[in-house]
């Protein structure tokens, strides 16, 4: 069944915050390792900007296509689910959901939302294979995006507090693109710079008082 609903987030459940929440800098060597700020944060897996040039579908048909695409994929593997489909920040968010068996559904999810990413990235090339145009939309199971994005929000908050507390930049564990950009946005809200080092697997963002080096690095966008 697809529905279009309101915004409802989920509140957060509690989660060790020490895992993801880095140490200060301690006058360390300079790193070597790509680094952009928060509007510079590179397209990988299309989350986190539009790259100018590339045409995107309309959210009513890339919405209809993934609704599609997740209920077939919830045939298949025998599982109950609503698809609600909103647009929260001009980009279509595809949520399934269910009001019993929700443990079923966090088969979809997977260890630090890996799963989900995954078949995020499925649903979005289901949309580019039936319009021949890139998807931004944003897929969530279960309400896991909503009760991350708390998660991703006190933990931003510990280490902007600990970088106004010492001076020292703050280092964070490595996140996804999509989860990169919330940091960034909290950050630059509360008046700090941060920018993400590292490449792959191991990018992660770093928080400081000031930015210490060029903002613009070539070919990072």
């Amino acid at each position: 069944m697809v529905e279009q609903n309101e915004e409802t987030p989920d509140r957060s459940a509690n989660q060790e915050r020490t895992d993801e929440l880095g140490t200060p800098d301690k006058a360390a060597e300079p790193e070597t390792t790509p680094t952009e700020t928060a509007a510079e944060e590179p397209a990988e897996g299309n989350d986190d900007e539009v790259v100018s040039g590339d045409a995107e579908v309309s959210g009513e048909d890339e919405s209809e296509i993934a609704a599609d695409y997740l209920e077939e994929l919830l045939d298949i593997a025998d599982l109950d689910g609503d698809i609600d489909i909103e647009v929260r920040q001009n980009r279509a968010y595809i949520s399934v959901v269910t009001e019993e068996n929700e443990e079923d559904l966090e088969l979809l999810v997977g260890r630090r939302g890996e799963v989900l990413d995954a078949l995020q990235e499925l649903v979005r090339l289901s949309v580019l294979a039936s319009t021949g145009q890139r998807s931004r939309l944003i897929l969530d199971v279960a309400g896991y995006r909503d009760r991350r994005g708390d998660e991703l929000k006190t933990m931003a908050e510990d280490a902007i507090a600990s970088v106004k507390d010492s001076g020292n930049a703050c280092h964070l564990k490595p996140l996804s693109p999509y989860e990169r950009k919330i940091v960034h946005d909290i950050v630059a809200e509360n008046g700090l710079h941060s920018e993400s080092e590292g490449e792959g697997s191991k990018r992660h963002i770093v928080i400081s008082v000031e930015a210490t080096r060029d903002d613009v690095v070539e070919g990072d966008a």
